[in-house]
């Protein structure tokens, strides 16, 4: 991965720290803090690694970067000048909000994805003369790849007793499946509806029962 990528990864599972474990970061809860940051790193790590082998073994690549907002609206004129790096800037403010409010408010929008066709994908899936762009099914596949991911190891912390691990994989799902923006829910929408659905719902019941337990 290029280093712009790690940066972001490395931002977002800061983040991530941060938005999660600021009431004990506050309280200096040093034990809740650990798990909060090795909980984070393997939320956010280990998803992006497996969709990029996933995307792969469709011949593409994959780069993530931090959630940057430009466009506001469908008119040409609807735009900001420049990109924010709403990645930062959304969950930032809400987890300041939750601080002020005493009440903690985690909204885990950090990143986003691209994924590109490799220059071979032509040649060995379609012959020489065919197209090499990604269609938006392989594209919606690849963002449900690490939402899978997300979920797996949210039923795998409940299994384990690890209740850390397990709510935040559950809620970066949950905010990753949100179709706004270039964000994962977007692209797996435009690329397949139904399979948008199943795992929304399916991201629902994991978040829900997340907040019940």
């Amino acid at each position: 991965m290029a280093e712009r990528e790690w940066a972001s990864i490395f931002i977002a599972v800061l983040l991530m720290f941060i938005v999660a474990g600021l009431p004990s970061i506050v309280t200096g809860e040093l034990l809740f803090m650990t798990q909060i940051f090795v909980a984070s790193m393997v939320v956010v790590v280990l998803p992006l690694l497996l969709r990029k082998a996933f995307a792969y073994s469709l011949d593409a690549s994959v780069k993530h970067r931090v959630w940057h907002f430009y466009r506001f609206g469908i008119y040409p004129g609807q735009h900001f000048k420049k990109e924010y790096p709403f990645g930062i800037i959304v969950p930032g403010f809400f987890a300041i909000l939750g601080l002020l409010a005493s009440f903690p408010i985690m909204v885990l929008t950090f990143l986003t994805y691209e994924t590109r066709a490799l220059k071979h994908r032509a040649a060995k899936r379609f012959g020489y003369y065919s197209y090499t762009e990604m269609t938006d099914w392989h594209n919606a596949l690849i963002g449900a790849s690490a939402i899978v991911v997300l979920l797996v190891i949210s039923l795998v912390g409940y299994i384990g007793n690890f209740e850390v691990l397990a709510k935040l994989a559950a809620y970066y799902a949950f905010w990753n499946m949100i179709p706004f923006s270039d964000l994962d829910g977007t692209q797996i929408y435009f690329g397949n509806k139904v399979l948008y659905y199943v795992l929304a719902i399916t991201t629902l019941i994991f978040t829900l029962y997340a907040i019940w337990i």
